[in-house]
């Protein structure tokens, strides 16, 4: 079956379930920042955090700069940066907690009929909440003082596209098995980790060591990294043959992460 016609059931069943799904995001967003004193503001302030401390270390201390950007200074370092760092956390929050996501929700499981398959399009909510506010404050900060306001920077919603897609598929892949595989979450963090330093978040990919190339050419952040910083800082539009690989790739986890979380979830009940 194609990648595509195994999916639609599953776009069928978001857009069915849509009203269901606006709500849930905004009660995990509310109970997520109740109490707190910044309160709304998080999803600002915590991506310019992770800016602060990575531009610190890798730019002052380590005094790190990317190619043809050595007069440049910290601030183009620091936007490069930047660029990287949200799409592995767009990664995090979307596959960090998947493991447990049917097992924090044995109410949806056990006593009531509930579409489970909405939790990974919940989570896609919150996480793709902060990746744009993340995305759209670089592209100002950008505008403003670094390379400029590009056309290009218009196919950053396409280059996301597909990588939201795979995210999701993984999702359902993690908390299908998460169920039966309680240790699966203790492997998702350093994994995690380890994707992030195989993938051209802090150093470009053609300073990468020979044996490295590989993984970093397979690694699911590597192609959305490279193609947002070209579009947003270069002008220069995704490549549609690279594009379309990298689509077809990610429909195909996005139909296998569904399909497994469709056979695997009538032992749910049994299990939670």
């Amino acid at each position: 079956m194609p990648p595509m016609t195994a999916a639609a059931p599953a776009l069928v069943s978001a857009y069915t379930h849509r009203s269901l799904i606006r709500r849930l995001v905004g009660r995990e967003l509310a109970t997520r920042y109740r109490g707190a004193a910044l309160g709304q503001a998080w999803p600002l302030v915590s991506p310019l955090l992770m800016l602060a401390v990575f531009t610190l270390v890798f730019g002052a201390v380590f005094q790190s700069r990317w190619p043809n950007q050595a007069d440049d200074g910290l601030l183009s370092f620091a936007l490069v940066l930047f660029a990287g760092l949200l799409a592995h956390a767009f990664m995090s929050e979307m596959l960090s907690t998947a493991p447990g996501t049917i097992l924090e929700n044995p109410n949806y499981v056990k006593k009531v009929v509930f579409p489970l398959e909405t939790l990974a399009w919940v989570r896609l909510g919150v996480a793709g909440l902060h990746a744009g506010v993340g995305y759209l404050l670089l592209l100002v900060v950008n505008a403003l003082m670094g390379s400029g306001l590009h056309l290009a920077a218009l196919a950053l919603p396409v280059i996301m596209l597909p990588f939201a897609l795979l995210l999701l598929g993984l999702h359902w892949w993690l908390s299908a098995i998460g169920v039966y595989l309680r240790d699966l979450g203790q492997l998702v963090s350093p994994a995690l980790t380890a994707l992030m330093f195989l993938s051209p978040v802090f150093y470009p990919r053609s300073q990468a060591p020979a044996p490295l190339d590989a993984w970093i050419a397979w690694n699911p952040l590597t192609i959305p990294i490279e193609q947002v910083r070209a579009a947003l800082f270069a002008g220069q539009w995704p490549d549609p043959l690279q594009w379309g690989l990298y689509l077809a790739a990610a429909l195909l986890v996005f139909a296998s992460g569904l399909l497994v979380f469709q056979k695997l979830r009538k032992g749910f009940a049994d299990v939670v």
